[in-house]
């Protein structure tokens, strides 16, 4: 890649025609979508990239081109959602983006490579590698699930274990469950919705329902594990926040050898009745500083979704914090 530098200008030619339209993307989305960060005008020619702004502008983005360069030539496809995170990522840690790909989590039957967003998903992924027992906690949207569901099933298939077994509990949000219609499995099958979801979007359904089936993969509400001892699995616990104390208990209690905890929570986001406490905030005072068990910490900068999910979750951080504020002051 050439680079043409002048007062409000920067022109960029790249060697590969092919790379330069996956890095500009379809009708050029990409470029576009960078003018969302930085004040610039840009226009394309063939594998020839024209940037004209302020000079803070236009090295922002130029670094920002770069390193996405640098992702599309290995092989990657990008989308507006990459270029957040990179701008994110390069922005809050002056690293390279190319830190992130180096914790890749690879799914063999369906070929698929996922890679972390942002730093505390990358420490979340080395984490999971190192310790038999990771608490994630953090708001929705940060990957905490996603990415401890495709660690469980790298690991299934590079045979570190011999199951996986997904649980969450299954609150009760309005309506009892013995006034529902159907089986207790029917009762309960929309609170474990997300996880087969998760499950699906990495290994395709057919494969997905045949290690359903065969007892590999188990996705069971919380209250099933009671009197079980989990050897040789892969356990995720996921909704913990909704745990309550002795339940927890419970929980971390089942873990038998050779077998791997990732419990994932947002303790915003408690459905328990007022006078229960949750499991999930305990278990930060009670297991603190026990060696082999990490925990990994999410924001609101790790959310992989829409743009506007960030704003929203600070924007209740910034009330919550408002109300606790209040409180303090009347007392």
């Amino acid at each position: 890649m050439e680079e043409k530098t002048e007062e409000g200008f920067l022109k960029l030619s790249f060697d590969d025609i092919n790379v330069a339209r996956n890095l500009f993307g379809p009708r050029d989305e990409n470029i576009k979508y960078l003018k969302k960060y930085f004040n610039i005008k840009a226009s394309i020619r063939g594998n020839h990239l024209t940037i004209i702004g302020n000079k803070k502008d236009i090295e922002s983005t130029n670094k920002v081109i770069n390193e996405l360069h640098g992702v599309v030539k290995k092989g990657f496809v990008i989308n507006p959602s990459d270029i957040d995170h990179a701008v994110r990522y390069i922005a809050h840690t002056h690293n390279t983006i190319d830190e992130l790909y180096k914790d890749q989590i690879y799914i063999f039957p369906s070929k698929k490579v996922i890679t972390p967003k942002s730093k505390n998903q990358k420490a979340y992924i080395e984490a999971i590698k190192k310790h038999d027992m990771v608490i994630g906690i953090g708001p929705a949207g940060t990957g905490k699930t996603y990415l401890a569901m495709a660690m469980a099933l790298s690991s299934f298939y590079k045979k570190e274990v011999s199951r996986i077994i997904l649980t969450r509990p299954a609150v009760e949000a309005g309506e009892k469950l013995g006034y529902l219609p159907g089986t207790m499995y029917e009762k309960v099958n929309p609170y474990l919705r997300p996880l087969y979801d998760a499950l699906y979007d990495m290994v395709d359904m057919d494969r997905a329902s045949r290690l359903v089936e065969k007892g590999i993969i188990e996705i069971a509400p919380l209250a099933f594990m009671r009197g079980r001892t989990l050897n040789d699995a892969f356990v995720i616990l996921d909704e913990a926040q909704n745990t309550a104390s002795e339940q927890m208990k419970m929980f971390l209690t089942r873990l038998g050898f050779s077998s791997r905890t990732v419990i994932t929570g947002d303790i915003t986001q408690i459905d328990l009745p007022d006078k229960k406490t949750s499991g999930l905030v305990e278990v930060q005072g009670i297991l603190k500083g026990i060696k082999g068990i990490k925990f990994v910490y999410f924001s609101e900068k790790d959310v992989v979704r829409h743009r506007l999910v960030q704003k929203i979750i600070k924007a209740y951080e910034a009330k919550r914090l408002e109300l606790e504020n209040k409180k303090h002051a009347e007392r």
